[in-house]
């Protein structure tokens, strides 16, 4: 099929590729004449502007959105919306909040145009190993981007999970549970790190647990890659940003009432990653130090609150 992609960073570009060596047409458009160029590079036809995204294609015309969520998303949507008519489709395959797909689609209906969102997961390896897809949208919809879904996925690696806004709320729903995940990793690799009579080789150990371990995944393969010798672990800075989907899984886990210790725990920890001076920390050591006289430390570096009344 002939079809666009919008946004040509790490995952357009990436994805981009991955459609042409399926034998798919595809028009490129990014801000970036660098971008753009690449694109070029790799077989796509790129173009300066948006309009030039749609004289382009041929009816039904697909575009595929890969640009920031939020702002830069439904500035794009608006203006293919614009340029777009009765049949075309555009498909959000960024990381948008599912409650925004309803709206969208229908203002995308004012002009016949179909709205399908596309929860895409699969990183910077998806060029290789394929992007795993959670479609929302219309059968009807669906149906005219889904030779790009089926190139674009790995084997069984694409479903139509419901209507519009469903792609987007398991993508959502899907990267809390990575936040569990992830985390669960890090405290069990950071307690074994500390258990220093044993002389523990992390990086042995996550090798060995991709291979018939109960927990082996992915994931587990990625642990072991960043703790092998020499990959600059070490030099790594503490802190973990969140891109908005762990947030909005609990938020859903609060309205829906359930419970979703693990998830919230792990997004929670993503917050105090990013403040070693938090006000909280701080309070703890002094309160610590008010009830049990336990030391504390200085932004000095020195010990301080020392006493030996017990408490």
């Amino acid at each position: 099929m002939k079809i666009a992609m919008v946004g040509l960073g790490k995952m357009g570009a990436n994805m981009t590729e991955r459609l042409i060596a399926g034998g798919h047409e595809v028009v490129a458009f990014d801000l970036s004449e660098e971008a753009r160029e690449r694109a070029t590079a790799a077989g796509a036809t790129a173009v300066a502007t948006l309009d030039d995204v749609a004289a382009a294609l041929d009816p039904p015309r697909v575009a595929w959105v890969m640009v920031p969520s939020g702002k830069p998303t439904d500035e794009t949507i608006a203006r293919l919306g614009e340029l777009f008519g009765a049949g075309d489709v555009v498909v959000d395959g960024g990381n948008s909040n599912y409650k925004e797909a309803g709206p969208t689609a229908a203002k995308l209906a004012e002009r016949g145009v179909g709205f399908v969102d596309a929860g895409t997961s699969g990183g910077i390896w998806g060029l290789t190993e394929g992007y795993c897809l959670m479609v929302g949208g219309s059968p009807e919809d669906v149906a005219k981007a889904e030779p790009a879904f089926l190139t674009l996925a790995p084997k069984d690696g694409y479903a139509h999970v419901g209507p519009v806004g469903a792609g987007h709320f398991v993508k959502m729903v899907h990267n809390g549970i990575e936040y569990g995940l992830m985390q669960a990793y890090a405290e069990g690799f950071e307690i074994m790190g500390k258990a220093d009579e044993f002389g523990l080789d992390l990086h042995q150990i996550a090798s060995i647990w991709r291979y018939g371990s109960v927990v082996r995944s992915w994931l587990l393969e990625l642990a072991e890659r960043a703790l092998r010798p020499g990959s600059g672990f070490d030099q790594i800075e503490a802190q973990v940003a969140d891109s908005g989907e762990g947030r909005w899984t609990v938020e859903e886990a609060v309205n829906r009432a359930v419970p979703a210790p693990v998830i919230s725990a792990a997004l929670y920890a993503r917050f105090a990653s990013r403040d070693t001076d938090a006000f909280s920390l701080r309070l703890l050591a002094a309160l610590r130090n008010q009830f049990g006289g336990h030391a504390y430390t200085t932004e000095s570096g020195a010990a301080g609150g020392e006493t030996s009344t017990p408490r």
